[in-house]
């Protein structure tokens, strides 16, 4: 059975728990060639420290997948990372790890993700939460 839990990152790695489990998130990263993130790890730990809200899924005491949250909770919140180890996928965790975000933060007036445009089965995903490109709200985003 999977569980759900909060990804404390309240002093994130400051003990054995939280050091393994740093660990499993850098393979998990790894897992999906998210390389991005395993470039730095004191950048990494900082990211996860100053981050709105982690939930993580578990099957028993290992990590297998998490969501990660950035914003200020009341006006917008954005879904930074949203990964599950491929051993795991196509289970729906994914959807319950976003389902969970989603309706914790359904007063949030802006509540918005990333995702490559080519990905066809992400960009399903998100449409069947009812969300849809910024462009069809008469808006733009901006990258560097």
């Amino acid at each position: 059975m999977i569980d759900y839990k909060e990804i404390s990152h309240d002093g994130f790695c400051r003990d054995e728990f939280g050091r393994e489990e740093f660990e499993r998130i850098k393979e998990i990263y790894r897992g999906e060639n998210w390389a991005a993130y395993l470039q730095d790890d004191e950048a990494l730990k900082r990211a996860f420290e100053k981050s709105l809200y982690c939930l993580g899924a578990y099957d028993g005491d290992k990590l297998i997948g998490f969501i990660r949250c950035v914003g200020d909770g009341e006006h917008i919140v954005f879904v930074q990372d949203l990964i599950v180890a491929a051993d795991y996928q196509r289970q729906k965790i994914g959807t319950t790890l976003f389902k969970r975000v989603w309706d914790k933060y359904v007063h949030v007036r802006m509540f918005q993700v990333n995702t490559d445009i080519e990905d066809e089965r992400d960009n399903l995903f998100y449409r069947s939460f009812g969300m849809k490109p910024i462009c069809e709200g008469n808006m733009i985003s901006y990258f560097r």
